[in-house]
């Protein structure tokens, strides 16, 4: 049978990072009770994103904050939003780069990722943010 299931989670981070949030949208995905069907995922922010990487090595990560550091500076000189202060539009220009949201199949009845992958929460400011996601889970029960 065909069923849907959406729920909004709420995930403090932690300022400027990357936060591996796969087990809690697995818990969502578990009690859906979908056990063939597709997980979407979508954080509700512009200065937020969300990436499938690398769950082994940290240096991975390491290495992905280091390069958009460098590729999208926090310069006040560079642009004209920062109302908000230095990282805010940098922030927005990291978002627009990755994604907002992730789809992830669903195989008996779990994230179908695979073995090095997690789903990461990028979070793009300095200050620790609460940030919103709707997970969205369809198929078949």
């Amino acid at each position: 049978m065909f069923s849907q299931h959406q729920q909004a989670i709420a995930v403090q981070t932690q300022g400027k990072s990357l936060q591996n949030i796969s087990q809690q949208v697995q818990a969502i995905v578990q009690r859906s009770g979908i056990q063939t069907g597709l997980c979407n995922v979508f954080v509700r922010h512009t200065s937020a994103s969300l990436i499938i990487q690398e769950n082994a090595d940290p240096d991975v990560l390491k290495d992905l904050e280091t390069f958009f550091a460098q590729l999208v500076p926090e310069d006040g000189d560079r642009y004209r939003h920062s109302n908000e202060g230095l990282d805010d539009m940098p922030a927005h220009i990291r978002s627009a780069l990755t994604k907002t949201s992730e789809q992830i199949p669903i195989m008996n009845g779990r994230l179908a990722l695979g073995t090095w992958q997690g789903l990461y929460l990028w979070e793009h400011r300095r200050r620790s943010q609460q940030r919103e996601l709707v997970v969205h889970i369809s198929g078949e029960s």
